[in-house]
């Protein structure tokens, strides 16, 4: 896996309609990384439109630990919609 990884946009060698990037801290349409912020992200810290790890921020965000967003799920969740344990939002659901 590489350090840094950033793939945006379509890769015709590879046959992506959107770049995918993989590495410690990736940086594309879709990450995937322990640092990971894109459109699509998964990491321990991810960040994005729809972010999933271990602690997400982004419009849709379901984190372990914590979550932050419009959406947001996790043990600790903030956002307008929040779903977790400790929650702090316009509509909570507490689990």
């Amino acid at each position: 896996m590489p350090l840094i990884s950033v793939a945006i946009g379509p890769d015709e060698q590879n046959g992506e309609i959107r770049g995918h990037a993989k590495g410690v801290f990736a940086f594309g349409n879709i990450a995937t990384g322990v640092f990971a912020l894109g459109g699509i992200s998964c990491g321990i810290v991810a960040i994005g439109g729809i972010a999933v790890g271990l602690i997400a921020v982004g419009g849709v965000a379901v984190g372990v630990i914590a979550g932050v967003g419009g959406v947001a799920s996790g043990y600790f969740a903030v956002g307008g919609v929040a779903i977790g344990v400790e929650t702090i939002g316009g509509a909570q659901v507490k689990v």
